[in-house]
């Protein structure tokens, strides 16, 4: 009897360093998948926190123009100034729905002289892709402006623009455009502006309170992995049972798992095959 020596040969000893690789990459994507749900779950904390909480001055928000945590993400501020219309900028490539479209960023200069970049919305392609129908116009005079923090953007390698127009909203590229002190740690979103004019770009819609399937496709690569060393131990089982065939103790073991397959009841998928395959009477 040969019994088990197969198993520890190079050629098993390869199929199960396969094994365990495959299974640790899908351990790893699970992994993964857990940081993702993890990383949703904090952004679900953030909005319930701060969303609809009441607003308070920038300057209890921000007590410098680099302050900022994200903790902080989606804070309501409320600030008064006066818009520098002259210097607005429209951020590219901003999708909303799947629609095209870009944002408007309008600088909020304060008392102070310091400058709060104020994202008064979304508006949607013109006639051309290049830049939107029309802009809103902002107020004129002092405005007193509800918005919500969030942190500014990286610049995108190989992504510029010309004009009032601008890549990303990299807070310290507009302060080098304005040439004025301005808060670089964030922007805000803006919900409100008093006096409101007649019409404003399209507002920030809360965030869904979505996690995503990533806990299931975690446990989805959590079973492949452990899949992988079943199917390896199917296999080496079916190489024992072909390479003892000749053994009398296997081949009575064979016996009986033939027995005890004549005795089940065939299955619906068997009885529909038999029925298929069967010769049609003319």
């Amino acid at each position: 009897m040969i019994g088990w020596k197969f198993a520890f040969t190079r050629r098993w000893a390869g199929y199960l360093a396969l094994t365990i690789l495959f299974a640790a990459i899908c351990a790893g994507l699970g992994t993964w998948q857990l940081a993702r749900r993890a990383e949703a779950l904090a952004e679900i904390v953030k909005v319930d926190a701060n969303f609809d909480s009441e607003p308070i001055p920038l300057a209890e928000a921000l007590p410098g123009r680099r302050a900022f945590t994200e903790s902080q993400k989606w804070l309501p501020v409320v600030v008064t100034g006066t818009y520098l219309k002259a210097d607005e900028l429209i951020v590219r490539n901003r999708p909303l729905n799947i629609h095209p479209g870009f944002e408007v960023l309008t600088p909020l200069r304060l008392d102070d002289g310091t400058v709060f970049i104020v994202d008064r919305g979304w508006l949607p392609t013109g006639e051309t892709p290049d830049a939107p129908a029309s802009v809103p116009e902002a107020p004129d005079g002092e405005v007193t402006v509800v918005a919500r923090l969030k942190a500014g953007e990286p610049s995108l390698a190989g992504r510029s623009a010309l004009g009032d127009q601008i890549a990303t909203i990299n807070l310290t590229e507009v302060e080098g455009r304005l040439d004025l002190p301005t808060y670089t740690g964030a922007y805000g979103l803006m919900k409100s502006e008093d006096p409101a004019p007649a019409e404003r770009p399209v507002a920030v819609a809360r965030p869904a309170r979505d996690e995503g399937p990533h806990l299931s496709y975690a446990f989805q690569w959590f079973v492949f992995a452990l899949l992988a060393f079943v199917g390896l131990g199917w296999a080496i089982r079916q190489e024992f049972r072909s390479v003892n065939a000749d053994d009398p103790q296997e081949r009575a073991r064979a016996l009986e798992r033939a027995r005890r397959q004549a005795a089940r009841p065939p299955s619906d998928a068997e009885i529909e095959d038999d029925l298929m395959d069967a010769p049609r009477r003319p």
